[in-house]
Formats: structure tokens, sequence, C-alpha cells
């Protein structure tokens, strides 16, 4: 090869190395500028979410306690709201829970909204012990009232899940691996025991889940006990209560209206008047109720075979005050209280059994009775029509605002309701003793009282039973008897001047 070709080729071959390191340092500032697009996209996204999350807590931070937009009725109603204010998180997300996942609990709930909404908070703080990822509950669709709302439509799932991250990782449904065993029935499933500690779960379900990845709790009212539980898991049955559960927009702009027009008239009183067909039915409470009437709601118990009471002797359960007061005694009971004839008393059932021949007293002592249906119209309420969840949703938002709150039966609204008002300040709830009251009223029906003695034995008895703080009591091996959990839950209420411990 002669030196002319020698140099040639050389030449050439300068060039390809040239032209390759070119396209090496061109690849190199490609993927660097990608590198600064990706960073700045990133950096972007993340200052525009913070935002977002900030402006969603001033929100947050600035409305009232419970229903925001709601003006406060008395002085002492302000100091109430800035204390409940104090106390309510910045809607900032919290910072993820990092753990070792043991598996996944499914849990469908059993009853009415408030057995329910108990049911849950019990359900959190036992995934959270368990450290296991808790899947959304399903809500009862197969009780009397047979609605068909899901979680969604009465409480605002994603705030349940994003304002607990930082206490349990909570899904809306299973993996798709597990989601596809469990659609195939290929799940175990089990009701928990009543009223247990939580070393139960740790001792009898943990090994459950770990063995079965997934394991169902089909009942789930009542299954954590009230009291001997650990201080964290009793002040994380309240966080789920009293931030975690919040209603959806839709129902509580309702509750907004309902309140605001309520309060454009003066004080109200809401009055829990569980004198509807299924309670007495379930029951077996008929007094004053026509023989027609009496076989129906015989009728009707017979015909739901779970509701386990079935001959029952309506006079001596009232007797032991095991019955709802009906319409006319509530009336005797309020007056005697001296509840001013001219307040608003808002109803907070569903439809009262013998409707306006049994309200009539009531109605004639109290004239200003009003029901979210005469407060609203049709087509504020036709979304929630045939779902009595959403209505008593509705009714619980109202019971918490009210000046006062009277429940005539004992059940699971009167508890939680009752609870709440305490958290709230220790709101005025006045919890009859319904066996001294049909008495009393008994004797005064039939001329053995005079009124002024009727009346101050009334006040008298019901001086210390208006939702001021008290200790719960506890009663060692009857957890049915004892206070429940969620009526007073003492450990997360502010410091107060309360009663010895009571240990029956």
């Amino acid at each position: 090869m002669n030196a002319r070709n020698m140099k040639n080729r050389i030449g050439i071959n300068n060039m390809g190395l040239k032209r390759i390191g070119e396209e090496k340092i061109i690849k190199a500032h490609v993927r660097s500028a990608k590198m600064k697009i990706w960073i700045i996209r990133g950096t972007t996204m993340v200052l525009l979410w913070t935002c977002l999350v900030q402006l969603t807590a001033i929100g947050d931070v600035w409305g009232p306690s419970v229903l925001k937009g709601l003006p406060s009725v008395t002085q002492d109603s302000h100091s109430l709201d800035a204390k409940f204010l104090s106390t309510v998180p910045a809607r900032v997300l919290p910072h993820m829970r990092v753990y070792r996942n043991n598996g996944y609990l499914m849990v469908s709930c059993n009853g009415g909204l408030n057995q329910m909404r108990s049911a849950i908070c019990d359900m959190v703080a036992i995934a959270r012990f368990l450290n296991v990822t808790l899947i959304v509950p399903e809500l009862d669709k197969t009780s009397f009232w047979a609605d068909p709302s899901e979680f969604e439509d009465i409480f605002d799932v994603d705030h349940f899940i994003t304002s607990l991250r930082n206490e349990v990782q909570i899904l809306k449904q299973l993996p798709p691996r597990l989601k596809q065993r469990v659609d195939l029935g290929i799940v175990h499933t089990m009701p928990p025991v009543s009223w247990s500690h939580i070393s139960y779960y740790h001792n009898q379900i943990l090994p459950l889940i770990k063995k079965y990845e997934v394991v169902h709790l089909n009942r789930t009212d009542a299954r954590l006990a009230n009291n001997a539980q650990p201080i964290d898991l009793q002040k994380l049955r309240c966080r789920v209560n009293f931030n975690a559960l919040r209603f959806t927009p839709q129902i509580e702009r309702l509750g907004r209206r309902v309140v605001k027009r309520l309060r454009q008239n003066g004080p109200f009183l809401v009055l829990h008047l569980r004198y509807e067909m299924d309670m007495l039915a379930f029951s077996g409470c008929t007094q004053g109720c026509n023989p027609d009437e009496v076989e129906e709601l015989t009728r009707m118990r017979f015909a739901y075979p779970w509701w386990k009471e079935k001959i029952i002797n309506s006079e001596l359960k009232r007797k032991d005050g095991l019955c709802p007061l009906t319409p006319e005694e509530t009336a005797l009971t309020l007056r005697a209280l001296d509840i001013d004839s001219d307040i608003q008393i808002y109803i907070a059932a569903g439809e009262i059994y013998g409707g306006q021949r049994r309200m009539s007293a009531l109605a004639n002592a109290f004239p200003k009775l009003v029901r979210k249906e005469t407060l609203l119209g049709a087509n504020d309420l036709q979304f929630f029509q045939n779902h009595s969840s959403q209505m008593a949703a509705l009714d619980y938002l109202v019971s918490l605002e009210s000046d006062i709150f009277v429940p005539t039966y004992y059940g699971n609204m009167a508890k939680v309701v009752e609870g709440h008002r305490r958290y709230l300040g220790f709101k005025k709830t006045i919890l009859l003793n319904r066996k001294l009251l049909v008495e009393l009223i008994d004797k005064y029906m039939s001329g053995l009282l005079t009124w002024d003695d009727f009346s101050s034995v009334v006040k008298d008895t019901h001086a210390a039973r208006m939702g001021s703080p008290k200790r719960r009591v506890v009663i060692p091996n009857k957890p049915k008897e004892e206070d429940y959990f969620y009526a007073n839950p003492e450990e997360c209420l502010q410091p107060a001047e309360t009663e010895p411990l009571s240990i029956l």
C-alpha cells in the first residue's frame, strides 16, 4: 500500500472516530436535557400538590366545628367552637405509616347507620393493632331497612383513607390476585366474638390472617370491649369517629341548610322519637295502640326470623323501662322538665306509627314541630328516598348542632350522638329514665300525683342526666350492662371534674 492510500485510510478512520465521538456527545446532551425536563416536571407537580393541600387545609381550618358556616347560638357556643377547632387537624396529608403488612382484613357491617359507624371505628383500631390492611367496609344491605347505600354514598371515602394513612393502610378493594380469589368464594369468613379485648384479635384472628392472607369478618357490631383497652387504641377509636368518618359533601350541605333554617327561628331541640313501626314490632311495645295495630306489629315481628324475641308482654316490658316512650308520654315528660312550649322541636325519626292520631298530644303541647320533610323541598330529598342510612346521617348532623338533644329510647343513635355531643363540649343531652317515668306518668294519669309533684320529681330525677362529665360505669363480665364506650369516650374528652370511676 503506497503512502497516499495509507494517508487516505487514516483520514477516513479519523473522520469515523470523530463522528462516533460527536454522536456520543449529542446523546449525552439529549439524556441530560431529558433528565432536566423530568426533574422540572416532578418539582412542578410536587409544588402544585403542596399548594392544593395547603389551600384545602386553610378551608378546613376556617370552617366551624361540625357543619361549616353555621352561626353560634349562645355566648358559650363560641368558646366551644373555638375549643373544637383547636382539636381539628389541618387537612395536610399525613405521612404514610410504613410497616410489615400481615395481610388483609375485610369487614361487613350489620345494623343501622350508628351501629355500623361504631363498628367501623372498632375495625380500624383492630387493623392498626394487627398491622393489616383494611378494605373499605361493606355496609349492611339486608337489614329491615334494606338500604342499598355503599360506604362512599354516606361517608367521604377519600378523606377516610387519607386521614388515617399514618395509622393504617386502607384500600378501596383487594389487590387483583386476592380479589379474584374472594370473588370465587375462596375466603375465610367468620363472626368475631363480641365484646372481646384486643388480645383476642392478636391471639385468634391474626394467625388466621397470616394463614389465609385475607380474613372476612361478617358481623362487626359490639366486637371490641368498652374498657381495659390500651389508651392509644381508645384514642384511635375516637379519631376515626370524630374526624375520619366525615359524611359526604352532599349530606353535609343539606345538614347545613336544615340547621340554618332552624337557627333563623331561634333555639331548637332535637327529639329522637323512636316510635316507628320497626322499633315497636321488634321490641313488642304496643302502649296506646289499638287491637288492629297490635296484630299488625305482632305479625311483623314473626315475619323476621332473626328478631329473637317472639311472645312479648308489652305491659311488663314497658314497666321495666325497655320500651320507647310514646308521643303522649314524651309530651308529658318535656312539659314536666319545663321545656319551653314555644321552642322548635325537630323530629329526628322516620314515620311515626299511628301518624297524626298519635302525634296530636305532642303537637298540641309543642306546636312548633318540624321535620326534614317540612324544612326541605321534595327535590332536596329525592336522592335520599329509600336510603334510610343517608336520612339518618342528616338527622345525626342536625342532632349534633341542636341546643338540646332528647332521645326517647337509648338505642345506637342515642348513644353515639350522646358521645359526640360530649366531645363537642358536653352539650345538653337529656337521658330519660324511662322506668321511673312510666311509673310516674301512670300515677299522675290515675290522680295519685298532682302535676306539681309529678313535675318536681321528674326534674329532680334528671338533674344529673344532662350529658355532664362523668366516669363510665364498668361492670366486670357484663359488658352489655355497663356504659357504652361511644356514649362516653372519656379517654378522648377534655379533662374535667368527674365522679370517681364507678365499678359495680
